[in-house]
């Protein structure tokens, strides 16, 4: 499938996550329609704990007040299950959503997927109507978009 463009509606889903509050993990299902009225980055990801992942949550992680502050919530999504999810937000500290995409059916979704990774680095801005308001695919490498280009762009539709 191809990505939904920009001004299109996201694909709506639920899906298994897991957020570590205070020390407790919190498993739940996650659906981007109950989210409608907020802003949702959906940080589409390759692995739980590699080096370029750990570097873009982690950097979303340090900035996850500002990004509160602009309504938003971070969900990072990749096809790993609850536990290694667990594991991977315990030890890096991660107060954010991390959502289990196991079947793969999001990632194809969104046209996000990737032979042999498995998930194309990729950043969907959803708005508080439902619609992509900004994205980002990566073609290949381990570069991601900083937590202040997410920032600006959210506050273009705050």
């Amino acid at each position: 499938m191809t990505p939904p463009d920009v001004g299109e509606l996201a694909p709506d889903f639920t899906l298994p996550g897991i957020v570590v509050e205070d020390g407790e993990a919190i498993t739940r299902h996650f659906s981007l329609s109950e989210r409608r009225g907020h802003p949702v980055v959906l940080a589409f990801y390759p692995a739980d704990n590699s080096p370029g992942c750990t570097a873009q949550l982690c950097s979303y992680q340090d900035e996850l007040a500002s990004f509160r502050d602009l309504g938003a919530e971070i969900w990072g999504i990749s096809r790993q299950n609850q536990h290694s999810h667990e594991r991977f937000a315990r030890t890096k500290n991660l107060g954010f959503p991390l959502l289990a995409d196991e079947k793969g059916d999001v990632v194809a979704a969104y046209g996000v997927g990737l032979l042999g990774m498995g998930v194309r680095r990729s950043i969907f801005i959803v708005d508080a109507e439902g619609r992509i308001s900004w994205r980002h695919i990566s073609l290949v490498g381990f570069t991601f978009q900083s937590a202040d280009t997410l920032k600006r762009e959210l506050q273009l539709i705050a």
